[in-house]
């Protein structure tokens, strides 16, 4: 893996996908690769914990499968969202039934855990062409002011907080998860 500096130079998605892969990852929008943050410890937490528990929800019934660091081309763009989430008839696979390496569709529902040093915009913009793509929810989870912004299609955002309740993809009505009870996974006390 190398890294690599936010360049200007227009590109096209093919000629980004034959890069080598960096760590952290970039992502390719607009003509341009744009790199990650590399994540923290909060952020590495929030990502796993919630990773697993929506596939200890899902995983089961074959409802639906959470990934974390997939890549997504949508729409020219490649994006990699801390956590996306593929409905089970939606997981792209290869001709032989396993997971596709290249994935060329949007999640269901995505997941982006804010770094202190990323720019909150740029993630919304991210959230945005997702959902103009086909991702029925997004969340925007800010471990910073212990926030989660809420996205859904066609609708105004929602900003949920202590012991609200967390929206999650209609075919995991098992889950259940408050903005709090999240939050309550980066204390170790």
């Amino acid at each position: 893996m190398i890294a690599i500096s936010p360049t200007k130079a227009n590109l096209s998605l093919e000629a980004f996908l034959a890069l080598p892969e960096t760590k952290p990852y970039g992502e390719y929008i607009d003509g341009h690769i744009e790199q990650k943050p590399m994540p923290q410890g909060e952020h590495s937490t929030l990502q796993i914990r919630l990773g697993t528990t929506i596939n200890q929800s899902a995983l089961p019934q074959k409802l639906a499968h959470a990934f974390t660091e997939l890549r997504c081309n949508i729409n020219g763009r490649s994006f990699v969202s801390d956590i996306g989430v593929f409905t089970w008839e939606r997981i792209p696979k290869t001709p032989s039934g396993r997971i596709a390496n290249r994935v060329d569709t949007y999640p269901d529902w995505m997941i982006e855990i804010l770094s202190p040093e990323q720019s909150a915009n740029r993630v919304i913009k991210k959230i945005m062409v997702c959902l103009e793509a086909g991702t029925q929810l997004a969340w925007l989870v800010d471990p910073e002011d212990e926030s989660v912004l809420v996205f859904k299609r066609q609708q105004f955002p929602e900003m949920k907080s202590e012991q609200d309740r967390l929206p999650v993809l209609e075919i995991l009505p098992r889950l259940e998860l408050s903005a709090g009870e999240v939050f309550s996974w980066l204390s170790f006390i």
